[in-house]
């Protein structure tokens, strides 16, 4: 049995029971206790940011076609989403030098006569 109790709670706020082998690793436990979280974050994202929930036909063949396109799209934008670097700092806290402009600069479509 696995319990969570964060610090300051007056009790327990999850349980969960295990059938792991009891020489698991804690950390191993917790993770694969973890991991339904983020397969349920992985199917909600297929529904909203992919369209597996789009399927309206009324045949298993169908949703079987729509579902494995969904899921190997889905599995492309991982892939693609992984060869980004993470922000090294935050772009909009002004870490870049502002351009100066020249002094005859004007607009497009300033009322300002050239």
């Amino acid at each position: 049995m696995v319990i969570e109790w964060p610090e300051g709670e007056k009790a327990p706020i999850k349980y969960w029971l295990s059938t792991l082998p009891e020489d698991t690793p804690f950390d191993a436990m917790i993770d694969t206790i973890k991991l339904r979280w983020r397969i349920e974050r992985d199917y909600q994202e297929l529904k909203q940011e992919v369209g597996l929930d789009h399927y309206e036909g009324r045949s298993w063949r169908g949703f079987h076609h729509h579902a494995t396109l969904c899921i190997a799209a889905y599995g492309f934008l991982i892939s693609e989403q992984e060869t980004f670097p993470p922000l090294l700092f935050d772009v909009t806290a002004g870490k870049f030098k502002k351009v100066a402009l020249p002094k005859n600069y004007r607009p497009r479509g300033s009322p300002v006569a050239a």
